[in-house]
């Protein structure tokens, strides 16, 4: 009985109750004489004409209500899906044109504060680049003075081991054995401490790139180290502003490297498309997956992912389900507004 919480049958049943009055009423004149007619088989047909009629004038009538309200919850479904640029076209019907007015001006005033937040979050995201500059700056020199004090010393240590270890094997070899151990361990601690220091020391992938062209780097490499097959799908035609591509590739590293600790997967499939109003990504592997209703403790770092897509007004979903793998999509509004300001690309990357 769904169908009784329907606007739409709802009114064609109450069309549909008064036809059937209105039968019953002229089936009561008749008997009490009021009416005369000959032919009794008539009141079939009366009754079907009437009944047929009120239906129909019900459907007609519930329709011409029902409409503006699909059209109502359709856009209503869009807003709630990010989409913030759909307007309610100019109401025929008076009774919905206060509504059609006030959504407008809801979805107007929603779309005009997520731009001003997202203009926020991208200066904060750019402010907290340059202070993130300078505090690799101070990184690095602070690494420059380690490793003048660790890896220098364990190479000058090495040197001057090596250096008398002939002497010692000759004079006596349990103790130039003992020596020569001290040189394997040391360049073991020399190695690893250099490899420490490289890793520090990379440049970030992002950094006189674009999005897409750090992705084609980046993604078959770090796919390949970690042993997984990767499917890239990008498509960006440069209307990303520097904060977003930032964001979105922290987000993307943040999800994979998640996938290398906890889906134990064999696969990862990367989708990245720009479309007119928003840009999607979507990152999936065939991992163990898990229960949605309770997912794991710690798994897949959502809060940081989805702190980073709420910066700029964006959403981030998480499908998964366990043995069949998970999905991350983020979506993020674009404005073509502030077209000008999100175009405009940072000079280190002229």
């Amino acid at each position: 009985m769904g169908f009784v919480k329907n606007t739409k049958w709802v009114i064609v049943m109450y069309f549909l109750t008064i036809g059937a009055v209105v039968a019953l009423f002229l089936y009561l004149a008749g008997e009490g004489g009021y009416l005369t007619i000959r032919d009794h088989r008539l009141w079939w047909y009366y009754t079907a004409g009437i009944l047929l009629f009120t239906v129909i004038a019900g459907y007609i009538a519930a329709q011409r209500i029902q409409r503006p309200l699909d059209l109502l919850h359709l856009n209503m479904l869009q807003v709630a899906k990010g989409n913030l640029t759909v307007r309610m076209p100019e109401a025929e019907d008076e009774s919905f044109a206060g509504v059609y007015s006030e959504f407008n001006a809801m979805t107007e005033a929603i779309e005009n504060k997520m731009k001003l937040l997202q203009r926020l979050g991208e200066q904060e995201v750019l402010e907290k680049e340059f202070a993130a500059e300078s505090a690799v700056l101070e990184e690095r020199r602070r690494m420059a003075r380690d490793l003048h004090d660790t890896v220098s010393q364990q190479l000058f240590a090495i040197h001057m081991s090596a250096s008398s270890l002939s002497g010692v094997l000759k004079q006596d070899p349990v103790q130039g054995q003992q020596v020569l151990e001290q040189l394997v361990s040391m360049s073991h601690t020399a190695q690893k401490q250099m490899r420490a220091l490289i890793a520090q020391l990379r440049p970030v992938e992002l950094e006189g790139k674009t999005l897409e062209e750090a992705l084609e780097r980046w993604f078959p490499d770090y796919c390949r180290q970690n042993g997984l097959k990767g499917i890239r799908e990008v498509e960006l035609y440069g209307g990303l502003s520097d904060a977003i591509e930032h964001q979105l590739f922290l987000i993307i590293q943040e999800s994979i490297a998640n996938i290398v600790k906890h889906a134990e997967a064999s696969m990862i499939s990367l989708s990245l498309r720009e479309e007119e109003k928003r840009v999607v990504l979507s990152v999936s592997d065939d991992g163990k997956g898990f229960d949605e209703g309770r997912p794991k403790q710690g798994s897949y770092g959502l809060s940081t992912m989805k702190e980073r897509a709420d910066k700029l007004g964006g959403q981030v979903e998480i499908v998964s389900r366990r043995g069949a793998g998970t999905t991350v999509r983020v979506h993020i509004p674009l404005f073509m507004a502030g077209g000008a300001e999100h175009t405009e690309q940072d000079p280190s990357r002229e």
